[in-house]
């Protein structure tokens, strides 16, 4: 077996055997794709003799007949057919699906026989990155949702990943804010622990709104306020020690949601604007002595070709502004060179909102200008969509303001819960039983609705779809893995046990494939950055339980002892790939539900 008990799928054992015959039987092709691919008409069809056949002038059903001959004899496949202008049906041997998932579920590592990649590199990859001082919405959701279940998935994979939360904790408002607090010592100081991220946040608030209140009402203020900016960017120590309390206050806060959301944030992975500030004037000074960037009416500025207003002039990114101020862009140029010079990143993934790909665009086009993203580097946005309310809007509340996050978590939870208790009865749940898991319910709702949305599309934020039992949600696929779990509980003296010799049931097959095309879709997701695709194979998973348990009774009386058993080893390799693949995902299988 390969190495880290890996197993190759049936497709890829396959396609391998294919494109052999392909070599064997048409010395001409050179090498040839077979074009395999799951079909309703056998297991696999191969389409890939109707290009070749074209290529060498011959006959496609003689062609695959030849194709056919040179397959070797051996315990794969079942069955091959030539049908209409040479496509090639091929069903597999029961026999070999069901040693391939014994295998499967025989890997030492526990992982299900999924490779760990060969070419594996380093990604730092930049996810939930809220604002010091204020509160988290429904828009900085899919920022950490999609991030979090892509560092999980490129970490599985064999990728070393570095996480980043790249902080709003730097600009003109923190003149504001600190001036404030001179002024008004003692104002951050709030009732509850220090780990009480409700009253952290309501603080921050109240000093937010009254600071923001006399910044406009004030002028003398409004002044004091911007020598105050001087006097932080200037490293002025008790400005820095007043600045500093407001980022630990905060982070109290971002703790607590991003508890709440079941989400490790380490706090060495938190690295804000604040982090770049030292290497601002330097990246600066690179990327004027190199050209890279001009003096437009006092401001640094980068110009594109394609990058042109509505006035048919070019849009800059602004590097430094007119009044010595550093843009965004200054920083995340910064953040590119610490990334790639000094971590050796190869991959940048950004989970950044989809309206801020023009400055992300401009930005990687700069760092390549600039030598700082080199050939063997790459930077990627995971660019996604907006939340959108029923109504098909970007979602507020009534009062037109952003929907906080942690509302939006408790009324998932509380839904959630709602839904646990209706069912608890029948499965003899505890009190503690039903809250823990109507928080896990509530919770992989919001994300897994998030995620089986291809991340650059808007979704609906719609509760009580979410927390259905029926449909492509969580909760369907949480209940499929507790039924199975039910059942081996209550499967008594009977284990389950791969038997290779039993001929499997329509049913059973189609959920044995499906099974082992587990790997194949992990290293899709991981190649190009989709969850959605993990969210729908395990949709597709927990449709095709649903349909073996009504075609295969798994613990009846009238079936053999090796049937039961079989039976009892197919669903406990599903069970254990579902809680992977959800696990994958940030989302918690409960045993009991």
């Amino acid at each position: 077996m390969p190495e880290h008990g890996s197993v190759p799928s049936l497709a890829s054992t396959l396609q391998q055997q294919l494109a052999d015959a392909l070599t064997a039987a048409l010395p001409d092709a050179g090498t040839a794709d077979p074009l395999l691919r799951r079909s309703d008409r056998a297991d696999f069809q191969a389409n890939g003799i109707l290009a070749l056949a074209k290529k060498l002038k011959g006959n496609p059903r003689e062609l695959a007949a030849q194709v056919t001959a040179a397959l070797p004899a051996g315990e794969l496949i079942k069955d091959i057919e030539v049908s209409g202008p040479g496509f090639l049906n091929i069903t597999l041997a029961d026999k070999a699906i069901v040693e391939t998932l014994a295998a499967r579920a025989a890997d030492p590592e526990g992982r299900l026989g999924v490779p760990v990649a060969a070419d594996a590199g380093k990604t730092v990859i930049d996810y939930a990155q809220p604002n010091v001082a204020k509160e988290m919405h429904v828009g900085h959701l899919r920022s950490a949702v999609i991030g979090d279940a892509m560092v999980r998935i490129l970490e599985f994979t064999g990728e070393d990943v570095v996480r980043r939360h790249h902080i709003g904790d730097w600009g003109t408002q923190f003149g504001m804010l600190i001036q404030y607090l001179i002024e008004h010592p003692g104002a951050l100081k709030h009732e509850g622990g220090a780990s009480d991220g409700e009253a952290a946040m309501s603080t921050l608030n109240r000093v937010y709104k009254a600071s923001r209140a006399l910044f406009d009402a004030d002028e003398e203020f409004k002044a004091r306020s911007r020598d105050r900016v001087v006097a932080l960017q200037a490293g002025d120590p008790e400005t820095l020690e007043l600045w500093q309390g407001f980022v630990d206050e905060s982070k109290i806060y971002f703790h607590s949601v991003f508890d709440k959301l079941d989400m490790e944030v380490r706090d060495p992975d938190i690295v804000g604007e604040s982090g770049y500030n030292d290497m601002l004037e330097e990246t600066c000074r690179i990327l004027e002595e190199t050209g890279v960037a001009v003096r437009s009416e006092g401001a640094l500025c980068v110009f594109f070709d394609d990058v042109k207003g509505p006035d048919g002039n070019k849009v800059p990114l602004i590097v430094k502004k007119t009044n010595g101020g550093y843009g965004y862009a200054a920083t995340d140029l910064s953040a590119i060179r610490n990334r790639v010079q000094d971590l050796k990143a190869d991959t940048l993934l950004y989970v950044v909102d989809a309206r801020q790909s023009l400055h992300f665009k401009m930005v990687f086009e700069t760092a390549r200008r600039a030598g700082w993203l080199g050939d063997g580097v790459q930077a990627v946005q995971l660019a996604f969509g907006t939340v959108l309310g029923k109504d098909g809007k970007p979602f507020k509340t009534r009062e037109g303001e952003t929907v906080r996050l942690e509302d939006l978590l408790d009324e998932a939870v509380e839904r959630a819960t709602a839904v646990v208790r209706e069912k608890a009865g029948k499965v003899g749940l505890s009190e503690e039983e039903i809250v823990e898991n109507g928080r896990y319910v509530g919770v992989g709702a919001v994300k897994y609705a998030d995620l089986s949305t291809s991340a650059v599309r808007d979704y609906k934020f719609d509760l009580d779809q979410m927390v259905s039992l029926n449909g492509d949600t969580s909760v369907y696929l949480q209940y499929a893995y507790a039924r199975i779990q039910s059942i081996l509980r209550k499967a008594g003296d009977a284990v389950p046990a791969a038997h290779p010799e039993l001929a499997l049931a329509p049913a059973e097959r189609a959920l044995g494939l499906h099974l082992d095309q587990f790997g194949e879709v992990l290293s899709e997701v991981a190649a190009g950055y989709e969850p959605h695709k993990l969210a729908a194979y395990l949709y597709q998973l927990a449709s095709h339980l649903t349909t073996f348990y009504d075609q295969c009774q798994v613990l009846s009386p009238d079936n053999a002892p090796e049937v039961v058993e079989n039976r009892l080893f197919l669903v406990e390799l599903t069970a254990r790939t579902l809680h992977r693949g959800m696990e994958l995902l940030g989302i918690r299988t409960p045993e009991r539900l």
